[in-house]
């Protein structure tokens, strides 16, 4: 029997799905899990596939049945789980073989990993996948990072599965080390953005137009023909549709307003201050889901505060003011996208990855969660000017924030005066107002810090001075 080209531990429900989506396409795959149960039970569920798969009882079955140089796709809880795994396998493995991280990892654990197996013949991949269970199965969006030998080597595997956009695959190598799961990190925080902003829509139409949630479903799918086609749009009108089968009632009134977290938002963020790069949206986002998770605190303010004593939001023009909630979205959208781009930009040069920023954007176009239509967009923006400081200061770009800008100003405007929470979307909007502005009010902060720490600052003159004269203030 031949060898298998690929093997994969960790037979959960990701891990499940992307075995049966390798040998779908034609690899045979060797598969093992740490449960002798969970690998049978997967096999034997397996159907026509079977012929693909090389279930296997030990690591030293598995490892032997996979063609050398073997490449391991390990698909369990990130975090000691891998690398318990890895030393796990690391004395039955050959100079040249590949371990491949394909859970949501911290990129620097990624790193890690990759540098401490530089000199042992190993080597490792550390590979972001998008597009959850689904894409797992039928095509994810794929971002790696290690050598690029070791790609070369599963890149056939991965070309094969990965969604495919007009055709082309939404896979890519990205770099060393680390490059692949921190483009996975921005995608996710990118994708807190998205999500929070669609809330704070959905928010000001169901507690400010007072609509209900079948209506707000009609809404979004009008959406999803225009501008804002998306994958989050999309399934947006289809969870405001759906009927909880207990009740009859919309499903989404009947699920408690706690979001979760697995840390991706979280890391984005932290990984964006680290770099001194602003990236509010995203902030915000995560920050809101941290709100939102406090719901008994939250219910013991409103006894305490009550609400802003405003209700139903009153405009003149109904369908005007829904076409403008339309464009804030998409200003908004873009203002997070441009955040995600330019942190992944600073980590590039940090790393030293030269993260092609087209490529990524193509790779997005299709299996992953953020998948849109400007994506596209994004790609044509960045390949005509792949040094752009900004996505918002492209050509194409520029004008669709100078086209939607106003809306984005009108529903904040209105959101606030409403007393309803958009923390995103007034996120987004101070982004463009501090970014566009060439005299902004730093300088007093600069006197501030010169006054009681004696920092220095630059003048705009050029004069060698660079303390003021606060004399005796100094002490105060």
């Amino acid at each position: 029997m031949s060898q298998a080209e690929i093997g994969l531990i960790g037979l959960g429900v990701m891990g499940s799905n992307l075995a049966l989506n390798i040998a779908e396409k034609g690899n045979r795959i060797a598969v093992f899990n740490r449960t002798v149960d969970a690998t049978r039970k997967f096999y034997a569920e397996a159907g026509a596939l079977k012929d693909q798969i090389v279930p296997c009882e030990t690591i030293e079955e598995f490892v032997a049945a996979i063609r050398p140089p073997r490449p391991i796709i390990i698909m369990i809880k990130a975090g000691d789980p891998v690398d318990q795994q890895m030393e796990a396998l690391k004395p039955h493995l050959a100079k040249g073989d590949i371990m491949i991280d394909a859970g949501n990892a911290n990129f620097r654990d990624t790193m890690r990993r990759f540098d401490a197996l530089k000199d042992s013949g190993l080597t490792f991949i550390g590979m972001g996948v998008s597009g959850g269970e689904e894409g797992a199965r039928h095509g994810p969006s794929i971002m790696v990072g290690g050598t690029e030998e070791s790609y070369r080597r599963v890149e056939k595997v991965l070309t094969s599965i990965a969604a495919k956009y007009d055709s082309d695959p939404c896979v890519a190598w990205l770099g060393e080390n680390g490059a692949g799961h921190f483009v996975k990190t921005i995608h996710n925080g990118i994708e807190y953005a998205d999500m929070q902003m669609i809330a704070e829509i959905y928010g000001i139409l169901r507690d400010g137009l007072k609509m209900t949630a079948q209506e707000i479903g009609e809404v979004f799918g009008a959406w999803n023909k225009g501008r804002l086609n998306s994958y989050l749009i999309e399934i947006t009108e289809k969870v405001l549709k759906a009927a909880d089968p207990l009740t009859g009632k919309p499903i989404v009134d009947m699920i408690l307003d706690k979001a979760g977290q697995k840390g991706t938002g979280k890391w984005s963020v932290i990984e964006a201050q680290n770099m001194g790069v602003p990236a509010t949206a995203i902030e915000a986002a995560v920050a809101a889901r941290s709100i939102s998770s406090a719901k008994e605190e939250r219910e013991a303010a409103e006894k305490v505060l009550g609400l802003p004593p405003v209700g139903e939001i009153k405009v003149a023009d109904r369908d005007g003011f829904i076409k403008d909630l339309e464009n804030a979205l998409l200003a908004a959208k873009i203002g997070a996208y441009a955040q995600g781009f330019a942190v992944m930009a600073a980590a590039s040069k940090e790393f030293g990855w030269n993260l092609p920023m087209p490529t990524i954007a193509k790779i997005w176009r299709a299996g992953c969660i953020i998948r849109s239509q400007f994506l596209d967009e994004i790609t044509t923006a960045f390949t005509k000017a792949p040094d752009a400081a900004n996505l918002i200061v492209t050509p194409a770009f520029a004008a669709m924030v100078k086209e939607s800008d106003g809306a984005l100003r009108r529903v904040v405007s209105t959101a606030v005066l409403g007393g309803l929470p958009v923390p995103a979307l007034a996120s987004a909007l101070g982004y463009f107002d501090s970014y566009r502005r060439g005299r902004g009010t730093a300088n007093v902060i600069q006197a501030q810090r010169d006054f009681f720490g004696a920092h220095g600052f630059d003048r705009v003159d050029g004069a060698d001075s660079h303390h003021g004269p606060w004399g005796s203030g100094l002490n105060a």
